[in-house]
């Protein structure tokens, strides 16, 4: 007999994963999850686990928010440890442009109740001793913010889904649509079709081309991103923040015994080349010592590559794509898609049950935005 669903979810990334859970929490039994690797194998695994409220839109920083609920109490909730460790994200800003820009920024979370502080130069020792900051001009700092691991949290989400019903298939890719008049009938799954009216592509940086199969254009693009971690390491103290310093990108924050450390190459062509690229990775050690002196010490244990999936706004795509009844999209989140997840999920659930989000308005991020002219840039993109 052929296979009938109420949704199918294509991807089993934080994004997939959630929104299978908080649908089947409102009722929504009969779901499908498509996955062409395995759970949080994909955009989700690679991740650095970056936990944060500290956005330029009141969007996210709402989805944030929820989130971030979520994680500090995920243990409870999912019986699952995620290794949340909140040490705060330490932003340092070297011109004067960075400054107004996050003082803004700053004012706008402050006014949404998001415990971030202006920090002068003087003031980022007691933080972070390990950083240089002759050059550094003002710095912000947020301690809920944090870290933590995405694979044990998207994993324990989709078994939290399992238990209410929701069949989550790995290895298994969408391989195309079946649309009649307009709307959404089935999705493909090799030589199965799975009956359904409800379709969401949460494919992360591979979503254009699940969308292309629906004959669809969703403004995705994936940019190469890559991440280090050293040997075991203790010049710098275990307890500093995520330390920024926005003008390059580079990042570094405690994992295990050592640190994992980033820069984005702002040359990297959008494609999905995972290679990790040997002269990138000294000048983000470069970089890194320069900004630390202390890592001159270190020794780099492995990198990897990953993808942002990116859009001209730097902003998700959330809702239903109106060329086709009954396709929606949650994906585009420009790095920023593992701290959002749950609030996405709850959302998108509401989105598709009610009519609309209510625990966060998602309009501003509805695919329609670029066609009507409102796109809405998120400048804290790192």
């Amino acid at each position: 007999m052929a296979r009938t669903a109420e949704a199918v979810i294509i991807g089993a990334g934080i994004m997939g994963c959630s929104i299978a859970y908080y649908l089947a929490s409102r009722g929504v039994k009969d779901i499908v999850v498509l996955e062409q690797d395995q759970i949080a194998r994909g955009a989700t695994a690679d991740a650095a686990g970056g936990i944060r409220l500290q956005f330029s839109t009141e969007t996210n920083i709402r989805l944030a928010q929820v989130s971030l609920d979520v994680w500090e109490n995920f243990p409870e909730l999912f019986g699952t440890e995620i290794g949340l460790r909140q040490q705060g994200y330490l932003f340092l800003l070297t011109t004067e442009d960075e400054v107004q820009t996050f003082r803004a920024n700053a004012a706008l979370q402050q006014s949404l109740g998001v415990p971030v502080r202006w920090l002068d130069p003087a003031e980022i020792g007691a933080l972070n001793p390990a950083v240089r900051v002759d050059d550094v001009l003002g710095a912000t700092f947020c301690p809920r913010d944090g870290w933590a691991d995405p694979y044990s949290a998207t994993t324990g989400i989709a078994r939290a889904a399992r238990q209410l019903g929701v069949e989550i298939r790995e290895e298994t890719a969408a391989t195309g649509f079946v649309i009649d008049s307009g709307r959404v009938r089935g999705v493909r799954a090799g030589d199965e079709v799975i009956s359904t009216p409800l379709a969401i592509i949460c494919a992360g940086p591979y979503s254009r081309g699940v969308g292309e199969l629906a004959g669809v254009d969703i403004p995705i693009l994936p940019y190469r991103r890559m991440s280090f971690i050293t040997e075991p390491f203790d010049a710098v103290p275990a307890s500093v923040p995520m330390t920024i310093e926005f003008r390059s990108g580079l990042y570094f924050h405690p994992e295990s015994h050592g640190f994992l450390f980033g820069m984005a190459n702002p040359d990297d062509p959008p494609g999905f080349n995972k290679t990790v690229d040997d002269e990138w990775m000294l000048r983000t050690v470069e970089a890194l010592c320069a900004r630390a002196p202390a890592f001159e010490e270190a020794r780099v244990m492995r990198g990897w590559a990953g993808f942002y999936e990116i859009t001209p706004d730097d902003n998700p795509l959330l809702g239903w794509i109106d060329e086709v009844e009954g396709l929606a999209v949650a994906a585009g989140f420009s790095g920023h898609g593992f701290m959002q997840g749950p609030a996405v999920g709850m959302c998108m659930a509401e989105l598709i049950t009610e009519g609309r989000a209510t625990t966060v308005d998602i309009s501003a991020f509805a695919p329609s935005r670029f066609r009507e002219g409102r796109p809405s840039q998120e400048h804290n993109v790192i």
